[in-house]
């Protein structure tokens, strides 16, 4: 069955078209009330794409949205994360009742800015939907403060310090929410530690089934995969439990199974290579020093 392919929506200005809202104030950043949308059902808005970021907070939620095949529930208020080019299959319910708000980014905003590179340090641009920034009492207050400064700059005239003044506060509001997605790791760490023992019990069962030289190595993506969540809120989910990121777990353990061949086999660094995936002798060799400090022959003599 072919994919239909999603709709790229390229500007604010249309995006705010087809909501059925007032055009923005700036063309590249702008702010809209959820119970001013007039138009949620137009076919386009189902599966998309932004070329811009964009923040959301819904609120007190009467009915649901349908992200992909799953329906989910923000009657209790939540904050969701897009980056451009991230594609959004959506639904809204008939009976969904709109309410809270959404900044719409565009990268050009930011360019010339240190915020442009460290936006893409905010992982949760790339989270799924059922990953959403649940926030508590407190946190909205915060929340919501910062969103009242950026309101009333938004609405002021524009003079040369509106930007700096816009991106500053931008830039504070990303920094709490990645302070409350880390409360939320820790708050949530039962559930967590569950996934990281269904991780642990996958890597292992990936690099014990004869898996590597087949199917080479393993990627974050695969595994995310497995365990229906994005690559990027596993490698943070991970993170915040052993300080180690997905690629890292996966190194780990290519560098674990690499030390017990070359110690208790005597396959050629060459062979060992192809067991472990590596389609090149030179990358494996490569890592296994990075890791270790020292090439696979010398740490092979070291137990000669």
């Amino acid at each position: 069955m072919k994919t239909e392919k999603p709709y790229n929506i390229k500007s604010i200005s249309e995006y705010h078209a087809l909501l059925g809202v007032e055009k923005p104030q700036h063309p590249l950043i702008s702010l809209i009330s959820h119970e001013n949308i007039k138009n949620y059902t137009d076919e386009k808005l189902k599966n998309k794409t932004y070329d811009f970021y964009t923040i959301s907070r819904k609120v007190n939620y009467a009915g649901t949205m349908k992200y992909g095949q799953h329906y989910y529930d923000f009657q209790e208020g939540a904050m969701v994360f897009h980056g451009p080019n991230q594609v959004i299959v959506s639904e809204l319910a008939d009976n969904v009742n709109l309410q809270g708000w959404t900044m719409l980014i565009h990268p050009d905003f930011i360019r010339t800015y240190p915020l442009a590179s460290k936006i893409s340090q905010f992982g949760f641009f790339s989270y799924a939907v059922n990953e959403a920034l649940h926030l508590s009492d407190k946190e909205a207050k915060i929340i919501e403060e910062v969103m009242d400064t950026i309101r009333k700059e938004y609405s002021s005239r524009i003079d040369i310090y509106s930007q700096d003044i816009l991106i500053s506060q931008i830039e504070l509001l990303l920094n709490y929410c990645n302070r409350f997605y880390n409360r939320q790791f820790i708050t949530r760490r039962t559930a967590n530690s569950e996934l990281l023992i269904n991780f642990e019990k996958l890597i292992t069962d990936y690099f014990e089934g004869g898996n590597l030289p087949l199917k080479g190595i393993p990627t974050v993506q695969y595994f995310s995969g497995e365990l229906n969540m994005s690559a990027n809120y596993l490698t943070d989910m991970l993170r915040s439990l052993t300080a180690l990121s997905t690629q890292q777990h996966i190194q780990k353990k290519i560098i674990e199974k690499a030390k017990h061949i070359l110690t208790s086999t005597n396959l050629s660094v060459g062979e060992i290579a192809y067991e472990l995936g590596f389609e090149y002798q030179q990358s494996f060799s490569k890592l296994f020093k990075n890791k270790t400090g020292l090439t696979p022959l010398e740490f092979r003599q070291s137990f000669n």
